[in-house]
């Protein structure tokens, strides 16, 4: 199921880029500019392209919102950490105050010789 709706989800994607791209362009940005369109000239006829897009739109939008609640609904009461493998460990070893000293051999200098 889920991933019947994830393939549809993918051809809406495909389709609603390729509907866009195929639509006039106005020119400017953020809806400057514009041939003769706009806020003054009031409320554009709706093309068979513009209802294309919409219906692509709320079909992605409805698809990923369904996607969203299947993608809840199996995650509920698990957790990534909880599918990772547990090794049992011993706890670790902790070295004496006598083992973080160098060895000292008889009357040998704690410092290493200059080499020159």
């Amino acid at each position: 199921m889920e991933n019947v709706i994830l393939v549809i989800h993918l051809i809406l994607a495909i389709c609603l880029i390729g509907i866009v791209l195929l639509q006039k362009s106005e020119g400017g940005g953020l809806g400057m500019g514009g041939g003769g369109g706009g806020v003054v000239s009031g409320r554009q006829a709706a093309t068979a392209m513009t209802k294309l897009t919409w219906a692509f739109a709320v079909a992605f939008l409805t698809t990923s919102v369904v996607l969203t609640i299947l993608a809840a609904q199996n995650a509920a009461g698990s957790s990534v950490v909880d599918q990772i493998p547990v090794e049992e460990q011993s706890a670790p070893v902790v070295p004496s105050g006598d083992a973080l000293l160098p060895p000292t051999t008889g009357d040998a200098p704690l410092t290493p010789p200059r080499s020159e």
